[in-house]
């Protein structure tokens, strides 16, 4: 490897990831494109690892991903100069696509006839059809409700378009044009990538650019070992839950991860099986699916920042999940609020890593991305306008060494919050407030992340607003070595009037004229004894509006006396221990679930209900959690395999 060639390329394919990205964003139409930035534009080798990814623009937690699985559905003697693939399918091409709402792009790069690299592309689309306006709704059980599907097929061939092909997706969208404007921006950002390379084939030669593509993505695998390498070498298991619909029990996710010498696996056996809401997904291919140990890659890239960012970065994970599960769910599930999952899988490989790591590293965040979309009748046309129009949330957990960041969390930290004068200009709602709210952040020596809170009016006749993505109005997010559990979510529909209601988690809401609602995200957990603190912080949270005086005195033991610290009452205060025997604090209603259900019991009860033909084993788990909830007591594994018996005899 020469050192010094390889720089340049790495270099080089940065560059051209990030100027091909910001040439698709500026052309994009979508609000949730051109404004929240839900998409991307890459180049992969040809074995289907990104070489060349954007850091600073788009979508940046699909670095990971391996498009050769949509490739190999096509085949590459059928693919030619020009061509574009086109796919939406999540249960084709190696699970690439996690719901119907990812439309995908992939372009071979020929240089003088010889296959070099693939362009890759995707947007979220702001509706493809199916039973609401933007495709989503989080109690949809099937994907044929989340719009029209298309299996890996070329959108053009020799650089004609497929006019069929787009007719078809045409007649099913509701903003066809708006969807359209956003694939052809997409595909300038691919043909610029094609340019680029080219360009440094003609200076460099053809074998110096596959070379370069190979010795970077070498140098990002053995970065990543090295990194993994420092993890105490174990097996280390965590679980956390998922917030059903319709009041039903709520869903398990365990992991399992096994360290030794820079080899990670994580195994989710013991996980609840695929649901009968839109909360699952897809991970089948032929790689670890970079969802599954997205927190590793995250872990990574932050202990060394300088990484090539790129598809070796995953090289020494393996990842998987017994097919059935929620993440690896099977035709025909639903999986258009997958995105909740993939979050809440975060949480739990990050309890592991806490446990991998002496003293731990990260408190959890909000756990949550709400994603809500708007749709109303034009007045004069009469046709139904939707758009995708704000993510919101909710605070980082604290780390071990530094505050949570306000209003933002990890695994979707790259989402860009639009400008609440283009919503109100695209939509039907005004937005009366945007702020972050007063003493949510979890507690701690280093304080959560704090909850962001978003208030808006419908100003048309009626207007149906979804909200995909919410979670954690149950369940607190969890704090590490004494730290506070962080605020749950909220929900309140004409908030201080007569008429107000609180309504827990938004799915699907239809408000009329003049309604108001108020969402409130969880917020992120604290790190370390809130005693623990400098009584200098405090008071700077309490000037800064962060923290309130009375908050400062009973939970963080800080006694404040107009803007100056007591120091002999802040001692009185603070006299108790602020060490922790347990390094999670999971809060109260945790707590209380897990002395019915310890996490051992419940994923012995997942393992059966596996083990159960699939047809049956959503209702065989509500069946067996109702009843056995019932009996008030403690469960055990002989009272599940019995139940199981007396509900399946044979």
């Amino acid at each position: 490897m020469d050192v010094v060639v390889t720089e340049v390329m790495r270099n080089r394919f940065a560059a051209m990831a990030a100027e091909a990205s910001y040439i698709a964003y500026r052309a994009a139409h979508t609000t949730f494109v051109k404004q929240t930035q839900d998409y991307q534009v890459a180049m992969a080798s040809l074995s289907g690892e990104f070489f060349a990814f954007p850091t600073q623009s788009g979508v940046t937690s699909g670095v990971c991903q391996n498009i050769r699985g949509i490739i190999d559905e096509i085949g590459l003697e059928e693919l030619g100069d020009g061509d574009i693939i086109i796919t939406n399918d999540p249960f084709s091409g190696g699970s690439i696509c996690t719901h119907t709402m990812d439309i995908h792009l992939i372009k071979p790069v020929y240089y003088h006839g010889e296959l070099i690299a693939f362009a890759w592309a995707f947007i979220h689309a702001s509706d493809i059809g199916g039973s609401v306006p933007g495709s989503v709704d989080p109690n949809n059980y099937e994907v044929y409700q989340e719009g029209i599907r298309i299996t890996p097929s070329l959108l053009y061939k020799g650089g004609e378009l497929n006019s069929q092909l787009w007719r078809m997706f045409e007649d099913n969208s509701r903003i066809p044009e708006l969807i359209w404007g956003d694939l052809q921006a997409m595909i300038s950002g691919l043909n610029l990538l094609q340019i680029r390379a080219f360009e440094l084939c003609d200076r460099y030669g053809k074998r110096t650019f596959l070379e370069g593509i190979e010795n970077i993505l070498s140098i990002a695998e053995n970065k990543s070992k090295e990194i993994l390498s420092s993890l105490k070498d174990g097996s280390y298991r965590f679980s956390d839950y998922l917030e059903a619909y319709r009041g039903e029990e709520p869903i398990f996710i365990s992991a399992e991860m096994k360290v030794n010498g820079g080899q990670v696996s994580i195994d989710f056996d013991g996980s609840d099986p695929q649901v009968q809401f839109s909360m699952n997904f897809p991970s089948s291919g032929y790689h670890s699916h970079p969802m599954l140990c997205l927190a590793l890659i995250d872990y990574v890239q932050t202990v060394a920042p300088t990484v090539p960012v790129n598809g070796g970065l995953i090289r020494p994970v393996r990842a998987s999940a017994p097919s059935g599960t929620i993440m690896n769910a099977t035709f025909p599930a639903a999986g258009g609020n997958r995105g909740v999952t993939i979050n809440r899988i975060y949480d739990v490989i990050l309890g592991c890593l806490n446990q991998a790591i002496e003293g731990g590293i990260s408190a959890a965040g909000s756990g949550m991305a709400g994603i809500i979309s708007a749709s109303y009748r034009d007045p004069q046309s009469g046709r139904r306008l939707v758009s995708v129009v704000e993510p919101f949330i909710g605070g980082g957990g604290a780390r071990r060494d530094r505050d949570g960041v306000d209003g933002i969390n990890n695994p979707t930290a790259y989402l860009r919050t639009a400008p609440v004068e283009a919503v109100e200009a695209e939509t039907s709602l005004l937005f009366k407030r945007f702020s972050l709210a007063v003493d949510s952040g979890g507690a701690g020596q280093f304080r959560g992340g704090r909850s962001l809170q978003i208030e808006f009016e419908n100003r048309s006749v009626s207007t149906i607003v979804a909200v995909r993505g919410l979670d954690r109005f149950r369940f607190n997010p969890w704090g590490i070595a004494g730290g506070a559990c962080g605020r749950r979510g909220e929900s309140i529909l004409n908030p201080g009037t007569p008429r107000e209601r609180k309504i827990s988690k938004v799915d699907l809401l239809e408000m009329k004229r003049g309604d108001v609602l108020l969402l409130t995200t969880p917020s992120g957990a604290g790190f370390g004894h809130p005693y623990a603190r400098t009584a200098e912080s405090v008071l700077e949270d309490v000037i800064a509006g962060v923290v309130s005086p009375e908050a400062a005195r009973t939970v963080y033991g800080v006694a404040i006396t107009g803007s100056a610290i007591d120091a002999s009452e802040t001692k009185a205060l603070r006299s108790a221990s602020t060490s922790s025997e347990q390094l999670f604090s999971f809060g109260g209603e945790r707590g209380q679930l897990e002395k019915l259900w310890p996490s051992v019991i419940r994923a012995h009860l997942a393992k059966k209900i596996m083990q159960t033909p699939q047809g049956l084993r959503s209702h065989l788990l509500t069946l067996l959690l109702g009843r056995l909830n019932d009996t008030g007591c403690p469960v055990t594994s002989n009272s599940i395999d019995t139940e199981i018996r007396e509900l399946l005899p044979n």
